[in-house]
């Protein structure tokens, strides 16, 4: 057995999903899909699926070396229309957004001035970070969410979420800085 690939583990409602990036390729972990489907994808499923779609690989799961079906990018997407309920569209949409944005973005780049996405996780909640020109950029609907925080009563001593991120952003740029 060759070493098992480290996959980048995102995590959506408390539940993890193991991907990779492979020949510039995100493939998912089809457990981890399943769950976030909220359906057992059986073997029946997947077999419905091209084989271009779907491979096992040794991937390490929970820090566990472990045989796992994994998708592609299309698979997972002919999935969610094979197998359809509406709550998936928030899935489908994570999926294109944030993971394999951010999966992309994660890989060295020839041209290291274009902008990179990456992806911050609360327990709350989770945001896209634009990384471009030295700077971190958040997306403009996404400030209602940061600023609830303000509208609510404020507790002495305790920083309100908001206040909590500009700090967060402004140790990063410090830190990049300091390279």
């Amino acid at each position: 057995m060759r070493d098992p690939f480290r996959p980048t583990i995102f995590t959506r409602h408390n539940l993890h999903l193991h991907t990779l990036l492979l020949e510039n390729q995100p493939w998912f972990c089809a457990r981890d899909i399943g769950r976030l489907m909220g359906v057992h994808l059986s073997d029946r499923m997947v077999s419905k699926l091209d084989n271009d779609q779907r491979r096992v690989l040794w991937i390490e799961y929970f820090r566990q070396p472990e045989k796992q079906l994994m998708l592609s990018e299309s698979g997972v997407y002919a999935l969610l229309v094979y197998h359809y309920i509406p709550g998936n569209r928030l899935l489908r949409e994570w999926l294109t957004h944030q993971v394999v944005a951010a999966l992309r973005d994660a890989e060295p780049s020839a041209n290291p001035d274009r902008p990179m996405l990456s992806l911050l996780d609360w327990s709350e909640m989770s945001l896209s970070l634009l990384h471009w020109q030295g700077e971190g950029w958040i997306r403009l609907r996404d400030m209602p969410y940061l600023l609830a925080d303000r509208t609510q009563r404020r507790v002495p001593g305790v920083k309100p979420r908001w206040r909590k991120i500009i700090a967060l952003l402004q140790s990063w740029k410090h830190s990049i800085g300091d390279r």
